[in-house]
């Protein structure tokens, strides 16, 4: 996902009231007078910043919608306890480990 200058913005003046009508930082239209509007270098820095973040964390996203549902991952657990597989040695030939180890492998951390 890509961060925007309103999301610099924001996180270096939380109140400040703008208008961004473009990904050009000499196109932004302050409305708070009683807010230090931050310079084009710090916006830009903290877009950077922001940015680094998003990415870095990109695999949660993309864990998140390939993991199966919360229902499901506990039904898996529950047949894995029932049928005795919940040993160190047996648990990793569950479907409960298997699915979710599958998700973690396709989607590494950064």
């Amino acid at each position: 996902m890509k961060v925007n200058i309103a999301d610099a913005i924001l996180a270096l003046e939380p109140t400040a009231q703008f208008s961004v009508t473009s990904e050009d930082l000499d196109k932004i239209e302050w409305f708070s007078d009683d807010v230090t509007q931050p310079s084009k270098s710090a916006i830009q820095t903290k877009l950077d910043e922001l940015q680094a973040v998003e990415d870095a964390n990109q695999y949660q996203r993309d864990r998140a919608v390939e993991y199966p549902n919360i229902a499901d991952q506990l039904d898996m657990l529950w047949h894995a306890i029932e049928d005795g597989d919940f040993t160190n040695t047996k648990m990793k030939n569950t479907d409960f480990y298997t699915k979710l180890k599958e998700v973690k492998d396709d989607n590494p951390k950064g």
